[in-house]
């Protein structure tokens, strides 16, 4: 199983914890770049698609490194509606 697969089933099994690198990897497999644009984006974070301009927006999680649930929802939500997984 490749280091893709095991971020993408990580990512769709509700009991996992996923980090922001995971997902960073992920995205960026899938077609898309990270962008943080301005002195204040502080946390704030891009997602987008070369392609399509696509983005997805989200927060780097603080203090710690791993995505809340309903980011994971939000991110599975987009992908699966741009058919991508």
């Amino acid at each position: 199983m490749s280091k893709y697969d095991k971020v993408l089933l990580k990512l769709l099994n509700r009991n996992s914890t996923i980090t922001y690198q995971e997902i960073k990897y992920l995205l960026g497999k899938l077609g898309y770049e990270e962008s943080q644009k301005g002195k204040t984006s502080g946390s704030r974070v891009a997602f987008i698609n070369v392609e399509d301009k696509y983005i997805i927006r989200l927060h780097k999680p603080h203090p710690g490194n791993e995505l809340k649930d309903y980011v994971k929802r939000e991110i599975i939500s987009e992908l699966k509606d741009k058919k991508l997984i």
